[in-house]
């Protein structure tokens, strides 16, 4: 791993009988990285039909890399994401959204 490399791993978990919602906006989100995001090393997707989430790990080129990403792709898709997701896990991740906007 180069040292500049930057991992994310993260889980969403969907609403009862959101699951394959949640499925069809990660498969949207993974094509348009694999289209238009170079410097994504890294896009893996798993889903857990026992607990209803996805787990999705991605590694960044760097910084620069990550920063293209959210302020692209995962820009463009996180309404999506969160209406799909729980009410306890998309309060979460809109918190942590805003304080780092």
């Amino acid at each position: 791993m180069n040292s500049q490399e930057i991992t994310v791993t993260y889980r969403w978990t969907a609403q009862p009988g959101k699951l394959d919602e949640l499925k069809a906006i990660y498969e949207d989100v993974l094509e348009e990285m694999k289209a238009n995001e170079p410097d994504t090393l890294k896009m893996e997707c798993y889903v857990s039909e026992e607990s209803n989430e996805l787990i999705v790990h991605d590694v960044f080129k760097d910084g620069a890399a990550l920063g293209t990403h959210l302020g692209g792709t995962a820009a463009r898709h996180v309404l999506d994401r969160l209406v799909a997701a729980t009410e306890r896990h998309a309060s979460h991740v809109a918190n942590h959204v805003t304080r780092r906007l």
